[in-house]
Parts: C-alpha cells; structure tokens; sequence
C-alpha cells in the first residue's frame, strides 16, 4: 500500500488495554536476583530486550519465563557472578545486574553495556555509587570488576551530578542489603524508579522517598518472595 486515506469527522470514544513498560520490568527483572526465592511479575511485555533480560538472569543461574501471563523469575539459587558477555554487550540496561549481584554474592563482573569507554558517561555514576557502598571496583578488558569486603556493604550518602534512572536504580537496588542507611540526592524521579521502589519495597525493603529527589533506604538482611504487577507503558499510551 502506498498510502493510507483517512475521512475525519467522527469523534473517538472507547478504552483501551496498555501493555507493560518495558523500562520499568527490565530494572525488576533484575531487582529479582536479590530475591532468595520466586518473583512473580504480571503484565510484562514480551519483547526482545525483555528475552535478553531473562538469557542474562538464566546465565548467572535464576530460571525464568512466562507463564500464564505472568513472568517468573526464582533465584533461590545463584551460581554465577559474571553476567554474559555476548549478552550484556547488546543491550544497556544489562548494567542493572551489578547492583544486585554485588548486595546478593559480594561480587559481580559486567561488561560495559554496549560497549562502553571508561570516560564522562551515565555509567561512571553506576561505578561511583557501588565505590560509595564501599565496594572495590576496577576495570579490566571492557569489564567492571567488582568485590564486596569483609562485613558487605555499608549505607552512604551519595549525590548524583545529575539526575540518572539507571545510577538511580542500580544504587537502591545494592543499597537494599546494606548495612545503615543509604541517602540518594538528585535522585531520578520516573515512574520506572518508583514502580522499582515500590517492588522492592513489596519484597521487604525499607526505601522512602521514591517519586521525589531524595531517596532513603533503610537496609534489611533479606528479601522475600513476592507478586507485583508492572505499571503501564506510558509511552504506548501517549502514541495512541
């Protein structure tokens, strides 16, 4: 077809059914790694970015996948640190694995997410804030080494330059299981963030001020198994 003829004139009316915001599920999926037990995640679209989520998860030992249109994460067993290369490589938001694999095992090895330089990027605040949760970070071959010391990490004061999702989500996520009490200033406010908050907190998490600049969370020794459902992709609704 080689053009579409429109005759206006008639008003809309009705309702429609949004799917899942990916933006939103991507951080969770991940946030389920700190979860010794099953997460259960409805209204996940299933798109390719969302299949990339889950081959990373699988790679560091969770199981997961649809099922009754619900998308199933157990990580009560964790055999890996290192998130796959090929994997992480080819899509961003694979940086969200360093926070929890980091708050869950001590350690964690992932790649610069698309084939990132060290230098003046977004993912310099991801590093920073695992340095001020008192992690050990280096840098090796395209990768981000990183190591927990004795005792785990330990709550801080950080403040983003400026505002980011991914630093944003990646600290709470790590800060959930420290020890004292994380403050986050400049702290990105989307609604990707808080529905984040808001799961976590549905697992057991103390976090407080999501939605607004400062963000506090209050670290516990474990979370739990939970169901939450993912908030509505509001950019399908603004293109309808």
């Amino acid at each position: 077809m080689d053009a579409f003829r429109v005759v206006g004139g008639k008003r809309l009316s009705g309702s429609i059914e949004l799917g899942g915001a990916k933006n939103a599920a991507l951080p969770i999926l991940a946030a389920a790694l700190l979860v010794p037990g099953r997460t259960y995640l409805r209204r996940v679209p299933h798109l390719r970015d969302v299949v990339t989520m889950q081959r990373v998860l699988e790679g560091l030992g969770a199981r997961g996948g649809y099922t009754d249109h619900c998308f199933e994460v157990d990580a009560t067993e964790l055999r890996a640190f290192e998130a796959p290369w090929d994997l992480v490589r080819t899509m961003r938001a694979s940086i969200y694995v360093l926070g929890p694999l980091l708050a869950r095992l001590g350690k964690a090895r992932v790649a610069m997410p698309g084939g990132c330089a060290w230098g003046p990027r977004p993912v310099d605040l991801h590093i920073r804030g695992m340095e001020l949760l008192g992690a050990k970070v280096t840098l090796e071959h395209g990768d981000i080494l990183a190591e927990v010391p004795p005792g785990g990490l330990r709550g801080a004061h950080i403040a983003f330059d400026i505002s980011s999702v991914g630093a944003t989500g990646n600290v709470m996520m790590a800060a959930t299981l420290a020890r004292g009490e994380t403050v986050i200033e400049n702290a990105a406010r989307e609604p990707d963030i808080v529905a984040l908050a808001e799961f976590l907190n549905a697992a057991g998490a103390r976090i407080e001020g999501h939605g607004t600049t400062t963000v506090r969370i209050q670290g516990v020794d474990t979370l739990h198994s939970t169901e939450f459902e993912n908030i509505p992709d509001r950019i399908e609704l603004g293109t309808y």
